[in-house]
């Protein structure tokens, strides 16, 4: 090889948060440029049906819930919310079966039940809500929590696949406004936080 000819080199592996997409961002930045949007934080509930049927002694279904920060009011008329789920989640997956589920909207109050459902590996969803005090709706059957801001209960309409999430827009219901007087907890650069 001529010696004003560089060889060339193997490219050097990046780590996944500092790769940077088509249009020129990063994961990180990506990332840090959206935790400084505050966002409402809902926990997200459905009945998943017995996975055992022909047991006698199971439980016809299970509660499960989540909880979402990025859930959004989309139309008035028709009353429409939109959650945006990681596909493949637990819930993602529920959600695409049962089309009924609910949402309650936390109080600045609830911030450990915020965080009980965000959990990475955490326990059954049977122990979560073992000890929380919650009503079922009387449409979707699914836990709506005491002590919320607001809880819906909601039918999906349309799935949408988007990246590495699905956003999951759902009829309303039902409405009310059981906790008027407490303020919202918030979601801000990755910490639930009060509002003022």
């Amino acid at each position: 090889m001529p010696p004003d000819v560089l060889a060339p080199t193997a490219p050097q592996p990046v780590p996944p948060s500092l790769s940077r997409h088509a249009e020129g961002v990063s994961n990180d930045e990506f990332r840090a440029a959206m935790s400084r949007l505050a966002d409402g934080v809902v926990l997200v509930t459905a009945r998943e049906p017995s996975l055992d049927p022909d047991d006698p002694g199971a439980p016809d279904a299970e509660d499960v819930g989540m909880t979402a920060t990025a859930f959004m009011s989309v139309s008035l008329d028709p009353p429409l919310v939109l959650v945006s789920l990681r596909t493949g989640s637990r819930m993602d997956d529920l959600l695409d079966e049962q089309p009924l589920w609910a949402v309650s909207v936390l109080s600045e109050s609830q911030r450990q039940i915020a965080g009980r459902f965000a959990m990475k590996g955490r326990i059954s969803d049977r122990l979560l809500f073992e000890d929380l005090p919650y009503a079922r709706g009387e449409v979707a059957g699914a836990p709506l929590l005491d002590g919320a801001l607001a809880t819906l209960e909601c039918r999906t309409e349309q799935r949408v696949t988007a990246g590495d999430h699905t956003l999951v827009i759902g009829r309303v219901l039902t409405a009310s406004v059981p906790n008027a007087d407490s303020g919202p907890l918030m979601y801000f650069r990755g910490r639930y936080r009060q509002l003022g």
